[in-house]
């Protein structure tokens, strides 16, 4: 089984608010998914806190913000997507994806990348950061939560 370093120190460094950190609070979390036998003899799904992650495990990240009283303005909040990692599925359909380290954004199934066979749709496993536009109606509720699913490279 292969341990990541720090749970934690994944969590605490893949999202960060486009704006000051004083202005919006965030807290991140990892979860694993585990498949485990149910009393009824099936299998069951469960989401775990994760304490280490091995290849292949799927996980859930989620990242809760909350604005300060000063902050209901919008804002965006910015998550690089781990290396370890590869993008299965975002929480709603409003969240822009870039595949080139964050330096062009659009929506997946619309963002093109060029690579050796030349221009094509990014996929999923292409995505290296997402990013979460809080609208100022959102920002007004003074807390929200982001998620996205992930497997591990």
């Amino acid at each position: 089984m292969r341990k990541f370093g720090s749970i934690l120190f994944l969590a605490a460094s893949w999202a960060n608010p486009a704006l000051a950190q004083d202005r919006v609070k965030l807290e991140s979390m990892v979860f694993v998914e585990r498949s485990v036998p149910a009393m009824n003899g099936r299998m069951e799904r469960r989401i775990e806190p994760a304490d280490s992650l091995s290849r292949g495990d799927r996980v859930v990240l989620m990242v809760e913000w909350r604005a300060t009283d000063r902050e209901r303005q919008g804002f965006a909040v910015t998550s690089p997507i781990p290396s370890s990692l590869s993008l299965q599925r975002v929480s709603h359909e409003g969240i822009d994806v870039s595949a080139d380290g964050g330096r062009h954004w659009g929506k997946l199934g619309e963002l093109q990348i060029r690579d050796a066979e030349g221009t094509r749709l990014a996929s999923p496993q292409d995505v290296t950061h997402l990013r979460w536009s809080v609208s100022p109606g959102e920002a007004s509720l003074g807390t929200g939560r982001m998620t996205y699913r992930a497997i591990v490279r």
